[in-house]
């Protein structure tokens, strides 16, 4: 249920059958291997795709040079995105390893400081907000315009970016960034009626508990994890490899009429008007 992370390394792909052969892929967000943006970077990359990973930390460069030689990443960057110049700068660097043209790219970024996620949300400071606003949606339209701009992105390319049910519903200590990810959301929409026009899609996947190490700087972010193992419809917790298995069908053409979409990945969670643990006992 995501708690064994080399079991769910090595799980092969379900149900998908290299439906991304020919193209190519940037994941902006990877971390480390226990990140989603790196799931999804494993799911494009055996589903057929030459992808290309993005970092924010420059000093994470060796690391996240080792990891990319587990998908034979054709590109690694690094990239501090609330700096236009350095957008501007990876998108070439890519373009001059992977070609003129992205199939696929993924916004997988997201940041709040710590005392406004532990603190009340009427406490948010306004650098605070600013900050959050900025690096977790405003990064995605930073993104999208450079590489329109750069003619990188043509009919036929998907733009995926994560969020969180917390966009609509309050989760304790999720605070500020689920403001952040409502506007994501919104975003996710104006940028699907801009670009639709000429082919090019985009969508959210707004998957459900996930053990990640940014996740686990949330407060409660365990007993929601395991509310969602033990009250989701499904009765199970999501891992990485779910979430980049649907990431790997928004980036394929058998999801060519799918755009300006939230897409819950959450075992069912989300229908649920309480937890089992909240339902009155007979």
């Amino acid at each position: 249920m995501g708690s064994n992370d080399t079991e769910e390394a090595t799980e092969p792909a379900r149900g998908l059958n290299r439906q991304l052969e020919g193209k190519t892929a940037l994941v902006f967000g990877v971390a480390n291997r226990h990140s989603l943006a790196w799931g999804i970077a494993e799911a494009l990359h055996e589903q057929g795709a030459r992808v290309g990973i993005v970092y924010r930390r420059p000093e994470r460069a060796e690391k996240t040079a080792r990891i990319a030689r587990a998908i034979d990443a054709a590109f690694v960057g690094q990239c501090d995105v609330s700096d236009d110049d350095a957008i501007a700068r990876v998108m070439a660097e890519a373009v001059a390893a992977l070609g003129p043209r992205l199939d696929v790219l993924v916004h997988s970024i997201a940041r709040a400081e710590t005392q406004d996620l532990g603190a009340r949300f009427v406490d948010t400071s306004r650098d605070g907000f600013r900050s959050a606003l900025e690096t977790s949606a405003y990064s995605l339209v930073a993104l999208a315009h450079h590489a329109h701009q750069a003619g990188l992105l043509r009919r036929g390319s998907s733009i995926l970016t994560l969020t969180a049910i917390g966009s609509t519903r309050v989760i304790p200590g999720y605070n500020v960034m689920g403001v952040a990810k409502a506007a994501l959301e919104a975003a996710v929409r104006y940028l699907a009626a801009d670009l639709g026009p000429e082919g090019i899609r985009v969508n959210a996947i707004s998957a459900g508990a996930v053990r990640t190490a940014a996740a686990m700087g949330v407060p409660g972010f365990r007993a929601m994890y395991h509310e969602g193992e033990r009250f989701a419809p499904l009765r199970a917790a999501v891992t990485r490899r779910e979430v980049g298995n649907l990431a790997a069908f928004l980036a394929s053409d058998a999801s060519a009429l799918i755009s300006g979409q939230v897409l819950q990945l959450d075992a069912g969670w989300s229908i649920l008007a309480m937890t089992g643990g909240d339902a009155p006992k007979a």
